[in-house]
This record gives structure tokens, sequence and C-alpha cells, in this order.
């Protein structure tokens, strides 16, 4: 259990640490969190109040994950004192290429319309953590969701405020283009053509009606049944590239988590599609370095930011589906390798580029029950609303991760049908003596692994608690030597950091700086949670 002062808030917040006895769940909004809640009163354990939650919500947070979504978990189950990985990231269609975006008049994915959308693996996910490990049919853990989709429910503030953002992208696709779009624009705009707003009640009545086909048939409905004959029929009416057996091929995976050693912790990750492992390779880099006193200082963003820096360079350039990896997850986590690495961090910005390793829009939800049971998960469309395409009937809204395959046939990401892209979302499990700590996620695409390290630093180097750690001011690599800070942080550090050669652009829009939850458990086996000051985040305890 990390050592931290539950009545110490260095940054201003709203909230407090909240401990509970019997359970505990947390995500962005707080009918998600309550859904969770109400699963552990009822019996459920903690895999079941994620399953309920993360069935709920692409309904309650639509503008971050859907129907259409890919799923990652990580999963302790006290009793066996074991974590567990699931993989449920989808492949692209076999009728997809890259000669194919070429032919359409892109040099790069586009993250709108059918080249972007693979085959979904979140319902089949769900399905998976279900059958190992819950304890309650689906039927009950998809009822809330059902009843919130018919009876509406009312958007919440960050929610709305993400709407109305992302429905200005599709609404640029949607006039060069209107047939794959036509859908969407019926069922999350407004019949005036304006998006929900805060407050505003939504609706989804087919997302009621596909929530009971899952339950009914434990999600294989979506892929060898009459959803996923609707999916593939809208698909060839309107210019995709799904086949039947895009969906009859598919199944999620149980992996095994991949890990890093930090200060006396573990920190645990979902192995690579995912870049978790850049989350692993900067605190393998950061190990050896001193950090400041203080957090508050222009050394601590410098070197924080300058592993991330050099993680990134190598994990966009050789992480990819596993099968078509050239360089092992091994050799990136190499002691020898990272101290290379590390011995590039100086008291200057660098321009960082891939080594040679071979020398030596997203929703994030986390549970925990009575037993002592956790699960991190996450599930993301990749960009808002995702491609913008929705399938008629049925309330499933397709993702856009395939935006992140790269067009250059020497890439092991190279895009290539059946196969999986690189993802951002990343689940995050931290570990102390082979006893679970706590799930912690930072959602937000490329923020998620530096936000990842911000909240794990803050936690381990300075005794920070679950809620200073997620109000501590954030930083943000974006490319080459430009970093977005937020404004807490202040102008002199901003200044310290452009003196030591870094492009610094102070932000005041704190959403696209990561948006996570934490629980820990303490030595008497309370938990102690906290929930992300940038969105809608809520903490529901027993």
């Amino acid at each position: 259990m990390p050592n931290f002062d539950p009545l110490t808030y260095r940054y201003s917040s709203r909230r407090n640490v909240v401990y509970a006895k019997n359970g505990v769940c947390c995500t962005s909004v707080p009918l998600g969190a309550q859904v969770g809640l109400d699963v552990l009163k009822n019996g459920g354990n903690a895999v079941d109040a994620a399953v309920a939650m993360a069935g709920a919500m692409p309904l309650l947070e639509p503008t971050g994950n859907g129907l259409g979504s890919d799923c990652f978990a990580l999963v302790w189950i006290e009793k066996e004192k074991k974590l567990y990985g699931l993989n449920a990231s989808g492949v692209a269609p076999m009728a997809l290429s890259a000669d194919e975006v070429h032919a359409k008049g892109f040099d790069a994915v586009p993250e709108e319309g059918w080249l972007p959308t693979m085959v979904p693996g979140a319902p089949a996910g769900w399905a998976a953590l279900n059958a190992r490990f819950g304890t309650k049919p689906l039927s009950e853990l998809f009822a809330p969701a059902i009843s919130y989709a018919e009876n509406g429910y009312a958007v919440p503030v960050n929610v709305g405020k993400l709407w109305a953002r992302d429905s200005r992208r599709i609404a640029r696709v949607m006039a060069q283009d209107p047939a794959p779009y036509e859908y969407w624009w019926k069922s999350f705009m407004k019949p005036d053509g304006s998006p929900y707003r805060a407050g505003d009640i939504f609706r989804f009545p087919a997302y009621a009606g596909t929530m009971r086909a899952l339950a009914e048939t434990d999600c294989e409905s979506y892929y060898r049944g009459e959803l996923m004959e609707r999916i593939v029929a809208h698909s060839r009416a309107t210019g995709g590239y799904f086949c039947e057996d895009d969906f009859k091929n598919y199944h999620p995976e149980w992996v095994e988590p991949i890990t890093q050693d930090y200060r006396g912790y573990t920190v645990c990750e979902i192995p690579p599609n995912g870049h978790g492992i850049t989350v692993l390779m900067a605190l393998g880099m950061l190990n050896g370095l001193t950090l400041p006193e203080k957090r508050e200082d222009a050394d601590y963003y410098h070197k924080v930011m300058e592993a991330i820096k050099l993680a990134f360079a190598d994990t966009k350039t050789y992480v990819a589906d596993p099968r078509y990896m050239k360089t092992k997850v091994s050799e990136l986590l190499s002691p020898d390798y990272l101290a290379a690495r590390r011995a590039l961090i100086t008291d200057k910005a660098l321009e960082p580029k891939a080594g040679d390793p071979h020398c030596g829009g997203t929703i994030y939800l986390c549970t925990a029950d009575a037993e002592g049971n956790m699960v991190s998960l996450i599930q993301s469309n990749y960009c808002g609303f995702g491609a913008g395409i929705a399938i008629p009937g049925t309330g499933i809204s397709l993702q856009d991760r395939g935006a992140n395959f790269s067009l250059d046939p020497k890439s092991d990401n190279y895009l290539e049908g059946g196969k999986k892209s690189y993802h951002t979302i990343i689940p995050g499990f931290l570990l102390k003596d082979g006893e679970a700590v706590g799930p912690f996620g930072v959602m937000g695409a490329f923020m998620q692994p530096q936000g990842q390290v911000e909240v794990l630093t803050s936690t381990i180097d300075y005794a920070m608690n679950p809620q200073e750690a997620l109000d501590a001011p954030r930083i943000q690599w974006i490319g080459g030597k430009k970093l977005q800070i937020e404004r807490e942080a202040g102008e002199a550090i901003a200044e310290h950091l452009r003196a030591m050669g870094h492009e610094v652009e102070i932000v005041d829009d704190r959403t696209a700086m990561g948006r996570g939850e934490i629980i820990w458990k303490c030595e008497n086996g309370v938990y102690a949670a906290g929930t992300e000051p940038r969105c809608d985040g809520t903490v529901a305890s027993w």
C-alpha cells in the first residue's frame, strides 16, 4: 500500500479520498459507477460490476466508447493471488489493405468512415470476463443499461462538452458523403440537428434491444448471429469492407501481463498490441534517475518527459500485432537497453529517435469487492464517437481504431486484413511483494502512458494519496520537443523548461490531459479511491 496522508492535498480539489470497506466502483460518469455499486450490493463480484459498467458506458458516455469498441482488462483474483490479462481488441477486415486506402486518395488511414473500422472486440470481451470469473448472468448485468436506454438519462457536463465538439467532426465528413453517417446522425443528434448538451435527456431504445440480444446469446449474436448480419449488411450497402467471416473468426485473447519493478512496486500492463509497455519502459529509465525532492520542480517534469519521449520513440516504431512484431518485449524491457536509453537523458531537451533494442474521445473503470478481487478495464472508440458510423436499428456505433495503422510496408504495424493495429488504451495494475495494491488507469489516446507515469511517480515518489495524484498538474509530450503543460503547474516551471530546450505551451483545457481513476487497497483491507477532476468522475463506495 502506498504511504500517503489522506488529509494532505497539495493541489486545489473539490474531492477527498473515498474509503470503502465492502466495495468500490470508479469511472468517468456518476451513473456508471452507481451501476457497478448496485451489482456489488446485490451479491455480484468485482468482475460482475465491471461487466455491468462496461455494458452501460457506451450509452452513458458515447463520446468515448460504443457498442463497437475494443476493450482490455486486468483482473486480480484474490484467492489465487493472480493477475489475469484480457486483450479484446479487434482486427481489420480481410478485404481492407493499404492499397485500398491509397486508392481512396489517402496517404494515412483517416479517422472517419469505413476505412478505419475494425471488428469490435468489446462485446466478446464482456462475455469472456463473465464466463471465466462472473457470478451473475448477463441478463442481470445488462439490465441497468437497458433501463437507461429505454427511460433516458441526463447527459453529464463534460460528456455534453465533448458531444458538441466531436459532432462537428462528423458533420464535416457527412457533408462530403452522407450515406455512411446518416444513421449515426439520427441516433446521436437531436431532431433539430443539434448535439445533446449537459442536462438533456438522451434515450436510445435501439441500444436496449441490442443489449437484450447480447444477454440472450452471451454476445454470440454480435459475431455469429443476427447482429453480425446487420453490421455486414450495412457495411456492404454503404461502402464498407466487412464480411461474415471477419466476425465469425474473431475471439478475444487471454494474455500474460507484462511488468516492470519501480522503487519496490511492480507495475503491470497488457502486452502489445497495446502501448502499456511505454509506461514500463519510461519507469525503467526513471528507476536509475533521482527525482527532485518536490514534485513541482521543472526537473521532475523534464526527467519524466525525457523518459516518456524515449519510450514512445521505440514503442511507436516497434509495437504492433504481436504476431507481426520483429522486436521482442523482453528486448524493449531489457535492463541493459533501458540503461542505454537512460544515458541519453541530460539537462537538455532531446529530439527523440527510436533506438536499437536488438542490441541487448476512451473510458476507464475499476472495481473492487469485499473478497479482494479487483478489475482494471478500459474500452474505447479511439477518436470521440469513433468512425461516425452506426448500424441501423442496433445502437452500435463503430470505433476507428484502424487509424493507428501504418501505410509503410516496412513497419511492423503495416495495415493488413485480419491484423490488430497499434492500440493506445491501457489498463494498469499495481502490485507490491506479490500482493495487490490495486487498479489504476488514465484514458486519453497517447496521453495514457504519460498520465500513468505521472500518477505512479506522484504516488510512489511523492507519497500522494489517490485523489491528490489525480489532481496534480499534468504535462504531455506532443512530438519533437513540444510539450503541453497545465496552467496549474505555473509559469515559472514552464519558463525553466523552455530554458532547457523544450517548446512549452500552457493549456487551459484540461480534457485532453487524461482522465483517470485509482483504487488502492490498504493494509487493513479497506479501499482508498480517487477520481478524475478533468471529467465527471465518480467513486461509488459501499
